[in-house]
This record gives C-alpha cells, structure tokens and sequence, in this order.
C-alpha cells in the first residue's frame, strides 16, 4: 500500500509501483514511473519523462526530470532514467536528455548517491556505485563510470569522461578525461597516483593494485609520450581487465587525459 500524503500532487498518469511514500507538498507529474519501495519527500520535484528505480529517496528540493540547461532543446520528448536503490539528495538536480545529443536520457546507475545541491546536466551518464558529493556539477554528456567519486565541488567540463573506481579531490576543475583506478586533485588537475584506499575497500587484490600502479607508472612516469607509453603496457603487460580497461580508456578519450604531477613529484602509492 502507497503512503501518499493528502497535500501532495500526483498526476493520475503517474505509475506508481507497491509500498511508495510521498510527502506533503511533493509533485509527480504525468509520464513518470515510480519503483517499488521508493520514498520521494516533501517539496521534492519529479517532472515528466522519468523513470525511476525501486527503493531510491529523493529529498527535499531536489528537481528531477527539468527540461536541459542547452539552448538547442526544442520541447522535444527526452528522458531521465534512474536504476534501484539510488539516493537523490536536498537541493540536488537531474535535467532530461536532448535530441541534439543523439542520446536523448540521461542515466544515473543503481546504488549511486547523488549529495545536496549536485547536478546532472542533459544526456550524462552516471554509473552504479558513484557518488558525487555536494556542490559537484558535471556538465552536458559527461560519462561518470561504475565507483567513481566525485570529492565535494567538482566541476566537469562537457564531454568529459571519468573513469571506474577514479577518485576526484574535491574542489577539483575536470576538463581533461580522469582515467580508471586514478587518484586526481590538485589545481591544475593532474594524476597523483592510484586509489589505493577505494580499490582495496572493494577487494582488488595487493598484485592486481601493483599491477595497476606499474601501469601508471609505465604510461606517467617512464619519460613515454602517451601513445608509446600504452603500447610499451600492452606488449610488456599480460592480459587481464584491469590492463584493458586503462588501455582501452586512454585509446577511446577525445579530450584527452590528464597529465601527470611536475618534473620530481612521482607519487608515493605503497
């Protein structure tokens, strides 16, 4: 049974899964679809053309489903899409996909956390596992992959892409892609090692995070162009996820990724 509070708007077009609970003063509008077990509190906003997972909160304040930031929206019909178990939180906003794009939705990935007053521009897409904490905002067609965290007041730049299990300082400007298993901060952002801590709370093996730091340490530190430096990794390198997935990042980034610390700063990962 549904506990939806008599001063809430929800617009009978609203699909509404079992056991949801909706504040007062919350508005659901048409074209949405609500999961199991999901609570959206008081004064939280949900707009047209989402979908949205079982057992997510949205807080106070938090928007979404809003039309995109993007002066080529033309009303066109566009989505947001939001997998289980996500947590949007005060103030936070998630704005629709746009035709121009060729995606039209913009995703957020199951077990995500979204802190206050972070926002999700048109047509990104946030893995399962993340968290962005408060204040950061990444912008149009950013892809954040799985684990990624994103420290407080980040700011990514468009098309920009982020890596699975990196770790962003916080108060960090993104505008170069942040490659897989990487520790970046620092203004300018750079690469100042692995993320030792994260890999090692999800079970990476003590071998798999020293393969890891010989990777970097082949690509940033032994004196190679990036090009040469991913092929001295693949040749010298045996096969495993962990060498593909850096490899494979590195060779798909457009923007290119971030350089390393200065000329005598190697980071110390031990």
């Amino acid at each position: 049974m549904n506990k939806i509070h008599p001063l809430a708007t929800v617009s009978p077009e609203a699909k509404l899964g079992d056991n949801i609970e909706i504040g007062p003063y919350a508005f659901i509008d048409a074209n949405v679809e609500i999961g199991d077990g999901c609570r959206i509190l008081p004064h939280a906003v949900i707009f047209q053309y989402v979908k949205m997972g079982k057992n997510c909160s949205v807080f106070p304040g938090a928007v979404i489903g809003a039309i995109p930031q993007d002066l080529k929206f033309e009303g066109e019909v566009t989505f947001v899409e939001i997998g289980d178990n996500v947590t949007v939180r005060e103030c936070a906003t998630i704005n629709r996909g746009t035709k121009a794009s060729g995606k039209g939705v913009t995703r957020i990935g199951d077990n995500t956390l979204l802190m206050s007053y972070t926002h999700v521009a048109h047509d990104c897409n946030v893995g399962k596992h993340c968290i962005l904490v408060s204040y950061t905002g990444i912008a149009g067609e950013t892809d954040v992959d799985d684990w990624a965290i994103l420290g407080g007041g980040t700011v990514v730049h468009q098309f920009s892409k982020i890596g699975c299990h990196a770790m962003i300082g916080g108060g960090s400007k993104i505008n170069k892609d942040i490659p897989p298993y990487a520790l970046c901060g620092r203004d300018p952002v750079c690469f100042a090692g692995i993320n030792i801590v994260g890999l090692r709370r999800r079970g990476f093996s003590s071998d798999t995070i020293r393969t890891i730091k010989d990777i970097y340490d082949t690509i940033y530190f032994q004196g190679y162009n990036i090009s040469d430096g991913i092929a001295k990794v693949e040749a010298g390198f045996p096969q495993s996820e962990e060498r593909d997935n850096i490899i494979n990042f590195i060779r798909a980034s457009k923007r290119g990724i971030v350089q390393s610390l200065r000329a005598g700063e190697r980071p110390n990962v031990d």
